[in-house]
């Protein structure tokens, strides 16, 4: 793509990005819209037009990116919650969590980014919906089914391990993280990890305007602000999770260190999406109850915020509706405008698992996967939720046999790792962190 392209894509994709943050873009989307040959010059100077708007002043939500700010407009919450497990419990949960969410990602990996109408097509040609187990490859399909090569190996009879995903990669980054810096990372020690481990063309939207803004010499919080359109995009709920996992209990705390790592990249809903997951994971420990883990999710990010709205709103739905497939059709009626990857409709579609999953696995990961959208994320987060609530002992040996212990990974020093093993190493860090309590 020419530089030229890029930029016209960049304005367009900004565009966007003011208006659901609340700007009035109508001004600036005349002009790109009026340009009748358009030069770079013309489209820098549109997107600094851009990056100069404000929230409207009747904009109805409340979305600071700053931690304090954060804090001060969340909901009251548990913040400390007490953690009654033996050692050998704690480990059975965090190997549970690491388990349901590499499952759960090769669950959604062969139709990520297909709609719920073409997962519920293909399941009905294949005579497996509802979905029970991993996706069939189906021989022969109309052209629209066909299931991209990299997802056949995550199909029912083809799976030997974890394939490489980002979406596990950024777990097993977050655990060489704390293994090298300890619960006092900060946002410039996890830009450096990204840089030194994460090969960049395995990063996506968000992540890899973020890395390019890193190599430009851009450090946080600009990282994750300049020329970025994609940040209040999926990529930070995705690594939430081990921050959850070493702070059982402390949901504050998991919140927080999912705050640092969420700021390289992103900003209001980008990074309530990351707090939120983490502080499900860290209450996951303790609560047995999936509306309480939700509920003590949403005490760690603003209440007035967009992506809290839409949580209440999907569990209200939930409460009405006995079909899961009702509720979503609520939530894509009021926020089916979202990019099929952003954070706060992604967030929607693991809430629907996890609350018509009712805390079963089965039912949860494959509710969340059959809505469409980021199919392997969703798969992903809702599975390691239900893996840390359940534990590994818990999960059915379907689900969980075919990962044969492994798991691939393109984070430097990680390939080929034992699931197990990286349970192990989580263990060590959580069981340090309760001590030190």
């Amino acid at each position: 793509m020419s530089s030229l392209m890029e930029l016209e894509h960049l304005v367009q994709a900004e565009i966007n990005q003011r208006r659901e943050e609340g700007c009035d873009v109508t001004g600036v989307e005349q002009k790109f819209y009026a340009l009748t040959e358009k030069s770079c010059a013309a489209l820098e100077g549109l997107l600094g037009e851009l990056e100069g708007l404000s929230p409207k002043v009747d904009f109805p939500y409340v979305e600071p990116s700053i931690l304090g700010e954060i804090r001060a407009s969340r909901p009251r919450g548990p913040r400390r919650m007490k953690v009654d497990l033996s050692d050998k419990e704690l480990y059975d949960r965090i190997y549970g969590a690491w388990l349901g969410r590499c499952a759960g990602c090769l669950l959604g990996k062969p139709v990520e980014g297909w709609s719920r109408e073409k997962i519920e097509g293909y399941l009905k040609l294949a005579r497996a919906y509802p979905l029970q187990k991993y996706f069939p490859l189906i021989s022969q399909v109309p052209e629209e089914y066909s299931i991209h090569s990299a997802g056949k190996r995550c199909t029912l009879g083809n799976i030997q391990q974890m394939v490489r995903d980002d979406d596990t990669d950024y777990t097993i980054l977050g655990l060489h993280i704390l293994e090298e810096h300890g619960l006092d990372f900060t946002t410039e020690d996890m830009a450096e990890e990204w840089l030194t481990h994460l090969p960049y063309r395995q990063v996506y939207t968000a992540e890899r305007a973020a890395y390019k803004n890193l190599v430009n010499g851009i450090h946080p919080p600009a990282s994750a602000q300049y020329r970025n359109p994609y940040r209040e995009w999926i990529g930070a709920q995705i690594r939430a999770d081990m921050w959850g996992y070493v702070t059982p209990g402390m949901p504050e705390w998991g919140a927080e260190l999912a705050f640092r790592d969420a700021s390289l990249s992103h900003v209001k809903n980008g990074v309530y999406g990351e707090m939120f997951v983490s502080a499900m994971l860290s209450a996951a420990f303790v609560a047995n109850d999936i509306e309480e883990i939700v509920e003590v999710g949403l005490s760690e990010i603003p209440e007035g915020s967009r992506l809290a709205e839409v949580m209440r709103d999907t569990m209200r739905w939930s409460g009405e509706f006995a079909d899961w497939r009702e509720a979503w059709s609520r939530v894509m009626e009021k926020d089916g405008h979202y990019h099929p990857v952003h954070t706060i409709n992604n967030a929607a579609m693991v809430l629907l698992g996890l609350l018509y999953g009712k805390g079963d696995y089965e039912r949860g990961v494959t509710i969340s996967v059959m809505g469409g959208l980021d199919t392997d994320c969703n798969g992903a987060t809702a599975g390691s939720i239900l893996g840390a609530t359940l534990g590994a002992k818990a999960l059915p040996e379907k689900w969980v046999n075919p990962l044969n212990d492994r798991i691939e990974s393109f984070v430097l020093g990680f390939n080929n790792s034992r699931i197990s093993d990286l349970a192990k190493r989580t263990f060590k860090i959580a069981k340090e962190v309760l001590e030190g309590e």
